[in-house]
């Protein structure tokens, strides 16, 4: 078990450790110029589930020695994966924010995360890179005049007997979207456990794998302050950190 202090949630556990890769910025007033940064509800998600956020700088080398310290790990959202990761030929307009670093770095926590059988939440970006880290690909831009996904709350059916659907308790959850690509073909081994009503792919998991994972396509953290169901989540989440620390 990792040498960590005791603190908060309870005054009898440890907070299990949660690496959360950080995300690039190019301005953040606060600090004047460009930052690593992760966005505030989502580390207080994980803090209100009785986690301690790490943000952990995107340098692709020794990945597997660095989470080898931590007791989960959550792959954020952000911007779009470079289309040449997943064998795409061009580059759609719409594709924004790619950052070579940041590619290499999450896609490589996510094969180690999940080689490791370390607890892994993915999340929004996070989905899209597991999905292209297991040999998947992506859909570009899902088109259309409104961009349905785009800064919406929309539901979606969560498949039951699915990780998903027992960390949340439901089969219909309200689902906080922002994202203008999907899930084309399937990574590698990955099932389908949600869907938007328009077919989107909005969860996945890994039957079979070494330990707790599952992803899903919205952004629980947007509403998990007054939605119960998207905070269970990331409560899940931390309870399978604190059992996989010991």
């Amino acid at each position: 078990m990792s040498h960590r202090e005791t603190t908060g949630h309870s005054h009898t556990s440890v907070r299990p450790l949660i690496a959360i890769p950080a995300r690039f910025s190019a301005t953040t007033s606060a600090l004047r110029y460009a930052a690593e940064v992760n966005a505030r509800a989502l580390i207080e998600a994980v803090w209100r589930a009785g986690g301690e956020p790490a943000t952990v700088h995107p340098v692709d080398s020794d990945v597997a020695a660095r989470l080898a310290r931590f007791d989960g790990v959550l792959l954020p959202g952000g911007g779009d994966l470079a289309p040449h990761r997943y064998g795409a030929a061009g580059i759609h307009e719409t594709v924004y924010d790619v950052d070579d670093l940041q590619d290499a770095f999450d896609l490589e926590v996510a094969r180690r995360a999940l080689d490791l059988g370390l607890p892994l939440l993915a999340i929004c970006r996070g989905l899209q890179v597991v999905n292209v880290a297991l040999g998947g690909t992506l859909e570009q831009d899902m088109g259309g005049p409104e961009r349905e996904h785009r800064h919406v709350v929309h539901p979606v059916a969560i498949q039951r007997g699915t990780l998903l659907e027992r960390a949340t308790a439901t089969e219909k959850a309200e689902a906080s979207c922002y994202h203008h690509q999907r899930v084309a073909d399937l990574g590698t081994g990955l099932t389908i456990t949600a869907r938007a009503a328009d077919g989107t792919v909005e969860g996945l998991e890994l039957p079979g794998a070494p330990g707790w994972f599952t992803a899903v396509q919205w952004h629980p953290e947007d509403t998990a302050h007054e939605d119960p169901a998207q905070q269970r989540l990331f409560d899940a989440f931390v309870t399978a950190a604190r059992e996989h620390g010991g």
